[in-house]
């Protein structure tokens, strides 16, 4: 067994817990809106076609917001097709992901989901193949209140009253060469600067965030930021990051350490955002949405490719996670938390079926894959500031990122009930850790509960006939001393310790 050991104190404090942390994406990808949120005729569809068991577990996910349409999708993606009687519709390729798209769910049908899922819209914009214009009209469609000729198309499709969407995204990934209308950096800055002074003419309100690199691999990284942000600054409130994980030729050591890699992104992006900031003496500065992330095994769907006949909403980048899986998805929500001083958005990517934590068969059950469970906790018990938590513990070896401290930390103290809550993982896959953390700043809390995600088999998942093969189990080996918790982090876990007065 390792050892190791932190301290809770109230006054070492980050900020406040942003709820638009806990945000997710529904993207025309595969079968994440057709029977995922969508399916008319399932038994559990409500009159609109919405899947009410779907809605159930967005909820206890606790998702705050959710990115739309589109990823890739809404770069080639008119709005108009997904308005309006349906029998209007058009059927259109989607180039994107090589599949036809039926029309059939559009921006109206979004906006009531979104209200029955109690979650705030955050609508992408296509930026590729359309500009300034068509960002307007979507704009009035949506937002407007009436007595101009888009407003009054919308309450002639059944919405009279306006859907204040308020968080916009300037587009979807233009630095990327698979990406319908790839851009330059200047190109899109302009674009973007453009586009973002106009619908501050509409609505000064408006939050609007800049497209960044699409990964911090991409060749023009760093230098997409900059020059983006010296045409953009000052008409956007964020700048996007987008980063998905997967074991590079089997290596779990490295994955289980894909945080450090996301730690330093977000670093990276904010300091460039800062030296812009300077360089123009604004006063102004611009937060990060981390509005992509997830471990998605992309591999698997290089290997494989794009469908070759067209099909109407294909089961596209379906993952089934495991333990490992769950966890590296824990790591990566304990950096958004001690990050969240500067990213005030984040969107798990996505949320149904394409890469996601819940899963659904058509005309079938939805269930919760082993990702599910690190979020919604997180999303249910972090509240108030997050904690600096600093970590002394043993490193173990990697390839990608060399020396990694085998426990991962960050904890929430919320002033108002007095909770804290701790959530660590552990890395290593061989060794449980003994975990000594000091409470001596707050001398009247104990232990009330220890939740473990893990299992003797790294591999397990969740399925339809055994959706709860993988859950989170109370623990009780927790041994208090004065001014002291002793826990044990069982190898490869999810670990959330609640304490309370």
């Amino acid at each position: 067994m390792l050892n190791a050991s932190l301290t809770l104190d109230p006054q070492s404090t980050i900020g406040p817990v942003r709820p638009h942390l806990f945000g997710s994406f529904v993207e025309h990808l595969g079968r994440c809106v057709y029977t995922g949120i969508f399916e008319p005729g399932h038994p559990n569809a409500d009159e609109d076609g919405m899947r009410r068991d779907v809605i159930d577990l967005v909820k206890e996910l606790g998702v705050t917001v959710v990115r739309y349409p589109g990823g890739n999708f809404v770069s080639g993606y008119r709005w108009e097709d997904g308005v309006g009687p349906l029998a209007e519709r058009p059927k259109r390729l989607d180039t994107a992901w090589h599949s036809v798209e039926p029309n059939t769910f559009g921006i109206g049908e979004f906006v009531t989901w979104a209200k029955r899922a109690g979650v705030e819209p955050m609508v992408a914009l296509n930026l590729g193949t359309r500009g300034v214009a068509e960002a307007l009209d979507l704009l009035e469609y949506c937002n407007h209140s009436g007595g101009t000729h888009l407003s009054d198309l919308r309450a002639a499709h059944g919405y009279p009253e306006p859907f204040g969407v308020k968080m916009w995204c300037l587009g979807n990934e233009l630095d990327g060469p698979w990406q319908l209308g790839h851009k330059t950096q200047e190109e899109y800055g302009r674009l973007a600067e453009e586009t973002a002074r106009a619908m501050r003419m509409v609505d000064p309100s408006l939050e609007l965030v800049v497209c960044g690199s699409s990964h911090s691999q991409m060749p023009t990284f760093g230098v997409w930021e900059e020059t983006v942000l010296e045409h953009a600054y000052d008409q956007v409130d964020l700048i996007s990051l987008h980063a998905y994980y997967q074991p590079r030729d089997g290596d779990l050591a490295s994955f289980l350490a894909s945080s450090v890699d996301m730690e330093s992104f977000i670093r990276q992006v904010a300091g460039i955002a800062d030296r812009i900031g300077a360089k123009k003496g604004s006063s102004k500065r611009i937060d990060l949405s981390f509005d992509e992330w997830n471990v998605w095994y992309v591999s698997d769907f290089q290997d494989q490719g794009p469908p070759k006949d067209w099909p109407q909403a294909p089961p596209l980048l379906e993952d089934v996670y495991n333990i490992v899986d769950a966890v590296v998805v824990g790591s990566l929500l304990i950096t958004l938390l001690r990050n969240s001083d500067r990213v005030a958005v984040a969107c798990l990517a996505q949320l149904v079926n394409a890469i996601a934590p819940i899963h659904t068969e058509p005309g079938g059950p939805a269930w919760r894959h082993t990702t599910f469970h690190p979020f919604a906790q997180t999303a249910d018990l972090a509240r108030g500031d997050v904690l600096r938590v600093a970590v002394e513990a043993p490193f173990y070896h990697n390839e990608r990122f060399g020396e990694t401290p085998v426990v991962d930390a960050v904890a929430t103290h919320d002033p108002d009930t007095g909770d804290v809550v701790l959530f660590a993982v552990n890395r290593s896959m061989e060794d449980s850790v003994s975990l000594s953390v000091s409470t001596s700043a707050f001398p009247d809390h104990r232990v009330f509960e220890h939740l473990v995600l893990t299992d003797d088999d790294l591999d397990a998942t969740n399925t339809a006939e055994s959706p709860d093969r993988v859950i989170p189990r109370s623990v009780g080996e927790t041994r208090h001393e004065l001014g002291t918790v002793e826990l044990n982090l069982p190898r490869v876990s999810w670990n959330v310790i609640r304490l309370r007065a």
